[in-house]
């Protein structure tokens, strides 16, 4: 992957500070944002800022600029990854009640998170046959790839979290008192506070992957990897593999899910219509109005314009 075919700069950030005056800095954000001409999704709230724009390099540093001298955000966790076409269709700038939603409103990475792991160490830690392995992610996204041995919650949102862990915390343990645990996700803020979450429940000797998946992906290579299969990401790139080259999956635009080279050999995948997981939960109607959104979105292309369909918002 060079600049030169892929001159798209991806910029994932995110930073768990106290935020204050939020709807200011919204305004002034996404003024900056359209300025300098970058698309994405920026999510602000009182614990922080979590999204991911996309542009030409001068672009992207020109807010991330703007983002570092935000109060508390000089520091901010930024990763960095380059795409052929521009994976946005709009610029927008959220407030919310949680840059990423588990509902626990008492939960404070700032001030009780776990330990973290740097992708170099990480081939270690998760070796270890006494180490307890969890994604934190959903389960599309572990559909699509994860590391070896990891512990699946089957979890259709993050905000299901806790409650599996809950439900689940007596299995998991299996008796020990402070067994070691590890957790991952794709950009890291969903398992640094999935950390404090279990840090909150007693337990500490938790560890969590510094960067995420898509940190390790860029840092290890293949020949000495334990991930297995594409990384899902919230853009038009779908997944991205090792080097964060962009992946082999597809989004279904019916019920934007993943769909893997096998999905799409299925009788019920029809580009922009249907894939085999959502094919049964949809009418006829609604196929039909499917049908005429991927009628216009080739007509959209074929006048050089976006169009702009529904967008997913990023967990990281």
């Amino acid at each position: 992957m060079t600049s030169d075919d892929h001159p798209i700069l991806v910029a994932a950030l995110y930073r768990f500070t106290p935020m204050e005056e939020r709807a200011a800095i919204r305004e002034d954000l996404l003024a900056c944002c359209n300025a300098a001409g970058v698309k994405g999704t920026i999510l602000l709230a009182a614990e922080g800022i979590n999204g991911t724009i996309a542009g030409m390099p001068g672009e992207v540093e020109a807010v991330l600029d703007h983002i570092r001298a935000l109060p508390g955000c000089a520091e901010i966790e930024v990763k960095f990854s380059n795409a052929a076409e521009m994976p946005f269709y709009r610029m927008k700038v959220r407030l919310k009640r949680e840059i990423v939603t588990m509902g626990e409103p008492d939960i404070d990475p700032v001030a009780n998170v776990g330990d973290y792991v740097a992708p170099e160490d990480w081939n270690d830690l998760i070796a270890d046959p006494d180490t307890i392995l969890i994604d934190t992610r959903n389960d599309y996204e572990v559909a699509a790839g994860t590391f070896e041995n990891a512990i699946d919650p089957h979890t259709a949102s993050f905000r299901d979290f806790p409650s599996w862990f809950r439900d689940n915390r007596e299995a998991l343990l299996a008796g020990k008192a402070n067994p070691k645990i590890a957790m991952f996700c794709t950009g890291g803020i969903r398992c640094e506070k999935a950390t404090a979450l279990l840090r909150s429940e007693g337990l500490d000797n938790v560890h969590h992957l510094k960067g995420g998946i898509l940190k390790y992906l860029e840092t290890i290579e293949p020949e000495d990897s334990r991930w297995t299969g594409e990384c899902f990401v919230f853009d038009e790139r779908v997944t991205v593999t090792h080097g964060l080259e962009q992946g082999s999956h597809q989004l279904c635009r019916a019920c934007r899910m993943p769909v893997s080279e096998a999905d799409r050999a299925h009788p019920h995948y029809v580009e922009g219509i249907s894939c085999p997981a959502c094919y049964a939960s949809r009418t006829e109607e609604q196929r039909q109005g499917y049908a005429e959104r991927q009628k216009q979105m080739k007509l959209a292309k074929k006048r050089g314009e976006a169009h702009v369909g529904a967008d997913r918002t990023g967990d990281g």
